[in-house]
Formats: C-alpha cells, structure tokens, sequence
C-alpha cells in the first residue's frame, strides 16, 4: 500500500487537473474558482483576506494573478482600494458554473457513500492539526 502523502499528492493533481479543463470553457482555472467562491461568500473582501483563506492552496504570486484575472475578466470588481465583490455578469456567470461544479463533485465521489467521505474529510483535517499545532516528538532512545 503506498502512503498518505502519496494519495494526497496524486488526488490533488487529479482534481486540479480535472478543474482546470472543465473550468477552461469559462475561462476559469481551479484556483480563480476558489478566489470567487471566497469573494461570493464574503462581498466586499480584502484582497489580504482572500489570500489568508486560500493561502494552504497557492503562493501569494498565483493569488494575486488569480485576483487580476477575475477583474480584468469582469467576475470581480473593486468597490474600494483592496477590496472585491462580485459584478452582476459575474454572478450570473458563477451561477452557471457552481451548477457544472456541482456535477463535477458527484463524478468525484462516485461510490464513495457519504459517511465514508466525511470520514476521510475528517480525518484528514485531524491529520493537519496534528502537524500544524504540535512539536515533533524527539526520537526515542
């Protein structure tokens, strides 16, 4: 059996991979997908909030790309100095989207039952609190 980190590496490609071309007809990649997720779920967020949020999934180089695309592709527009919202083009250009995703995700799991799922979703997140909050033990011995 090949290890944890093995099947998270490859699942993570595979998803971004599989993103990117389905979100490529809206001229989307998977990770300005997830910037207009964080801008719907919170208008009127700073660009530093956007980049805290999705920070475990890009560098801050990527992000700030991420948000250039999106205004300058018209899904985002800046009320103020630094901080995004949604344009009603984008909204009604995300709602498509959010449909097609939401295919995407059943594809995914198929043939996972949901309690499974949640398990492994769980699980994960305790694996990344153990790492991200505890020292490493020293060896023994």
């Amino acid at each position: 059996m090949k290890p944890i980190g093995y099947w998270l590496n490859r699942t993570d490609q595979a998803l971004t991979r599989r993103m990117d071309a389905l979100l490529a007809e809206y001229g989307l990649s998977r990770l300005t997908w997830q910037v207009l997720n964080v801008v719907r779920a919170t208008p009127g967020v700073a660009d530093t909030e956007v980049h805290a949020t999705l920070a475990a999934n890009a560098d801050t180089i990527a992000l700030a790309a991420a948000v250039r695309t999106v205004l300058t592709d018209g899904w985002a527009t800046r009320p103020a100095t630094g901080l995004l919202i949604l344009t009603a083009q984008g909204d009604a250009r995300l709602a498509v989207v959010t449909e097609r995703v939401a295919f995407f995700r059943e594809e995914v799991i198929a043939g996972i039952p949901l309690e499974e799922y949640g398990t492994a979703v769980r699980v994960l997140e305790r694996m990344t609190r153990n790492l991200e909050g505890a020292p490493v033990a020293a060896p023994a011995g």
